[in-house]
């Protein structure tokens, strides 16, 4: 396989193992507080509006540490590590106490700040200036891809259910955990590029001794430097005007990923239909985020 071709195969499994992950994140984000709201007349009593506030709040918080942390342990691990925090979170609804789903929370917090600070290091090394704006596309299609499968698979089992039962809810989480899993494991098939030569044959020697040199560096200093990058980066012009549009995409993202479909599910005049139509407006979400990519 030439290097080029390795690369493009690294992006596209990248992009299928986070399409399996946010298949069971996003649609377990998009019903969980509707899933709650079954659960408060048991003796479990939380919130999954708090929940998301936990996870991006931490998230928030823990992106200044995650690029020391990738640049010790490396993309794959790091992903993969973070997948795993990702399915324990699912797998918490499967049988949901209010200490776990809280402290799941925070893990996840953790875990995506570290998945996506890996996710961008994974596609910056498979992509060169020619190549970034298609391998980004190709990532962004088959990740938006995931609001479609999740969401139909809930408007299909959940279609005239205007109470989620024990029975279902943990149909719905085994099934979200068991994909999630899945997502996390195909990080393993992502090979490591090909460094291109540009150096001579001998040249190249000496460089792969230096890097046996420097791959013996403290990991103190990589992480202390990482971090000093990160902050040199927060403030230059270009991340400081950049800002005003994330935050603008953050409220937008709270909005259609926890708040849009519970309201769906909480309508009393969409009858028997309204639990299911929370998966209906997740589909058309999807296909949305889809055809931006063209």
């Amino acid at each position: 396989m030439s290097p080029e071709s390795k690369k493009l195969f690294n992006i596209i499994i990248l992009g299928v193992a986070f399409m399996f992950m946010f298949t069971a994140f996003q649609t377990c984000g998009n019903v969980a507080q509707t899933v709650i709201r079954s659960l408060n007349s048991t003796d479990f009593h939380g919130s999954g509006y708090t929940s998301m506030a936990i996870i991006y709040g931490v998230f928030s918080a823990s992106n200044l540490i995650t690029p020391s942390v990738v640049a010790i342990v490396g993309p794959q691990l790091s992903m993969f590590t973070s997948g795993l925090f990702y399915s324990m979170y699912i797998a918490v609804f499967i049988q949901p106490f209010p200490w776990s789903f809280y402290t799941a929370s925070v893990f996840i917090g953790i875990a995506a700040a570290v998945l996506w600070t890996a996710q961008g290091n994974c596609l910056t090394i498979n992509s060169d200036e020619h190549t970034i704006g298609r391998n980004s596309g190709i990532f962004w299609a088959l990740l938006q891809s995931s609001l479609f499968f999740g969401n139909l698979y809930i408007y299909f089992a959940w279609q005239g259910k205007t109470q989620i039962s024990e029975s279902d809810r943990r149909t719905v989480f085994i099934a979200l955990t068991v994909i999630s899993l899945v997502g996390t494991v195909l990080f393993f098939l992502i090979r490591k590029p090909d460094s291109e030569n540009v150096l001579g044959e001998d040249e190249s020697s000496d460089d792969q001794d230096m890097e046996v040199n420097e791959s013996a560096q403290n990991n103190l200093t990589k992480a202390v430097d990482a971090f000093k990058k990160s902050f040199k980066l927060c403030v230059t012009k270009e991340m400081l005007l950049l800002s005003i549009t994330t935050a603008y995409t953050g409220l937008e993202l709270t909005f259609f990923s926890g708040v849009y479909g519970t309201c769906i599910g909480a309508i009393n005049k969409f009858g028997a239909e309204e639990k299911s139509l929370i998966g209906l407006s997740g589909i058309f979400i999807g296909i949305g985020e889809i055809l931006g990519w063209f």
